[in-house]
């Protein structure tokens, strides 16, 4: 069996990562799982265990990360969060595509420690900056001095977007989820003839 893809979309904060990862999950046939990370913050309204984040205690985190077991992990805000190394590798090994959904800093981390045949970057970009802030606002789920945060940190990332093999602009879902398909559809094609 092929080794599925890891598929990592990255972009700031508030950018729609997850609006374009369920579009394209919604509108493909592909054999696509999300990779689901592990996270030492409250869960928000409507969030799942086990589904949206592994909600964890901050001494199960640290024995994680003692224990090598993730692709990449940072903190934000007083949180920490991470991608769970061994069930990642299993899903791919099964010859699923995984999408790991992360911030700019684990992507980094990702793309630094993971030179190898099927892993395909890719920043999300806001049209804009203003656009950016409108939808951080509009989630009306963090207090003021926190939103600041994430805009300051968004300008930072935005500014590292040439590290990813691609580049798509989020102007509309379906756009841009449409682009990601497309890149997505060549890679596997690309590691069918390397075969």
């Amino acid at each position: 069996m092929k080794k599925g893809l890891l598929i990592i979309l990255s972009g700031p904060s508030g950018v729609g990562k997850g609006t374009v990862r369920e579009y394209i999950f919604s509108h493909s046939n592909l054999p696509f799982v999300y990779s689901v990370s592990m996270t030492t913050r409250e869960p928000r309204n409507g969030e799942v265990d086990g589904k949206d984040y592994y909600f964890v205690s901050d001494e199960e985190f640290q024995r994680n990360v003692q224990n090598n077991n993730f692709l990449e992990h940072a903190s934000f805000v007083g949180h920490s969060y991470g991608t769970p190394k061994d069930k990642v590798e299993a899903l791919r090994n099964e010859g699923k595509h995984v999408f790991l959904e992360i911030e700019v800093n684990g992507a980094t981390q990702v793309l630094t420690n993971h030179k190898e045949p099927g892993v395909v970057s890719i920043f999300l970009m806001p049209p804009s900056l203003r656009a950016l802030e409108n939808r951080i606002k509009g989630r009306k789920t963090e207090p003021k001095e926190i939103i600041e945060k994430r805009l300051e940190k968004g300008r930072r990332e935005i500014q590292l977007a040439g590290m990813y093999d691609y580049v798509v602009i989020n102007d509309r879902v379906e756009n841009a989820s449409q682009k990601i398909m497309d890149i997505i559809l060549n890679k596997i094609k690309e590691n069918k003839e390397e075969d």
